[in-house]
Formats: structure tokens, C-alpha cells, sequence
């Protein structure tokens, strides 16, 4: 089966607040990339709520007739929101709330005792849970123990190997740790600094890629070939 697609819309919601405006509209940019072939729609809400609010997630929660995926760190309120809205797939990752992006992933050592009622309770209301990870193969394991379904590979220092002399060692650590993920049960995501130019590289050599999500490079492209133009190159470099 092809990797999915799913956008993650933050963006959208980025430029639409920094006036006091309701466009561009987050459900009209869902609309089209659903249009155009996106499998699935990201949203990663922020307690400051400076790009995706909690009204954007319940009037995506209300149309989405597609893969709904909620990021963010399992904090109180997020947990609350993602209990209510019950999303198909909910990823954990360990950003505090003044970084700009999430930049690591979680460390199983220090955070699994956090995470393991967290995972349970969305387990409990049948949502898909997903762990954002660095490629680390030995952390897979812990990963496994935890109860989680799926992990999401972060990406970013792939993107930033890509077309250097370490390209080819930084993804063998990504296969080596897709390869050990699938091993104990857990299926592989992908997601951050992936571009159509690094993608597919990334899904034809890491084995087993289910989905990626894919926000900030994919509306910077839409600037110049529009929304749903560059949903199908992004779908197109998926194979």
C-alpha cells in the first residue's frame, strides 16, 4: 500500500491569525486537500493557541470524513480536547510550550512512566496512539511496552542529511529503526522537514512507512503551484 498523506494545516491557521480575520479558512483548506488526494489532516494545537485553536479542532472534528491525527504534548487541557473530539490517531510528542516546533523526540528513560496511563486512557476510547521518536532502535522496546500502536519517526535531521555525504548513514539509522519497530508490533510514521524533493527518498528506503504528515513545506509549495496542486505532487512523490 502507499504511505498516506495526511497535511497538517498549522500553517493555514498560522497566517490566518495574524489578523483578527476568518481567512484563510483551516476547514476550506481541508476541503481541498482532501480534494486532492490527501489521506488524512494534522493539527498540532499549542496551549497559546498561535496557530491551531480548539475551535479549528472541533469544526475539523465535525467534517473531516478522513483520517483526523491531533499532535501535541500530553498536557492536561490537550488531553482533555483529544478525549472529546476522539480522533482517529492521536501523536504524542514531548514539545514545551514556547518552542517554535517540536525538535526531539521521546525519551523512553525518563518518560515512560509519564506516558504509559496516557496511552492507556486513549487506548481505553479506541484511538490510535503514535509516539514521536528519534531513530533510535533501541528504544523501540520500551516503545512496544508501553501499549502504543505506531511511532512517528522524526525527520528533521534526515532533511537536513539529505544530498550530503551523510545521507546514507543518517537513513540506515532510520531503517534500522523501522526494522526493530515493526519487529516488536509498531507500525512506522514519519513527519518534519519533509519536502517533495527528500520524500521520496525517505518512504522507498525506510521499510514500511504508513503515513506521513507533512505541513510546512507543503503550504510553503502551495504558495507558488496553489493548495491542491501540491497536494498531488506530494501524493505523486509517495509512489
Amino acid at each position: 500500500m502507499p504511505t498516506a498523506l495526511s497535511v497538517n494545516l498549522n500553517k493555514v491557521a498560522l497566517l490566518r491569525n495574524q489578523r483578527d480575520l476568518t481567512y484563510p479558512s483551516v476547514t476550506r483548506a481541508a476541503r481541498t486537500c482532501i480534494e486532492a488526494g490527501a489521506d488524512g489532516i494534522t493539527v498540532h494545537p499549542r496551549p497559546d493557541e498561535r496557530h491551531i485553536r480548539r475551535s479549528d479542532v472541533y469544526d475539523l472534528a465535525d467534517m473531516l470524513e478522513v483520517e483526523f491525527n491531533i499532535e501535541g504534548n500530553p498536557t492536561s487541557d490537550f488531553m482533555s480536547l483529544v478525549e472529546s473530539v476522539r480522533p482517529a490517531q492521536c501523536t504524542l510528542v514531548p514539545d514545551s510550550p514556547e518552542q517554535r516546533t517540536s525538535d526531539h523526540g521521546w525519551d523512553m528513560r525518563a518518560d515512560a512512566e509519564r506516558l504509559q496511563p496516557i496511552v492507556a486512557r486513549l487506548k481505553h476510547l479506541n484511538i490510535r496512539v503514535s509516539l514521536f521518536m528519534d531513530p533510535d532502535p533501541q528504544a523501540m522496546e520500551a516503545v512496544a511496552a508501553l501499549g502504543a500502536d505506531r511511532i512517528e519517526l522524526y525527520t528533521e535531521p534526515y532533511a537536513n542529511a539529505f544530498g550530503t555525504d551523510g545521507q546514507d548513514a543518517m537513513l540506515d539509522s532510520y531503517v534500522k529503526t523501522a526494522e526493530v519497530a515493526q519487529q516488536f508490533g509498531l507500525a512506522v510514521n514519519a513527519g518534519h522537514d519533509l519536502t517533495v524533493t527528500n520524500l521520496g527518498t525517505f518512504v522507498t528506503t525506510v521499510p514500511g512507512v504508513k503515513e506521513v504528515s507533512i505541513g510546512h513545506a507543503l503550504i510553503a509549495d502551495a504558495l507558488w503551484d496553489g493548495l491542491a496542486a501540491t497536494v498531488s505532487r506530494y501524493k505523486a512523490a509517495l509512489g
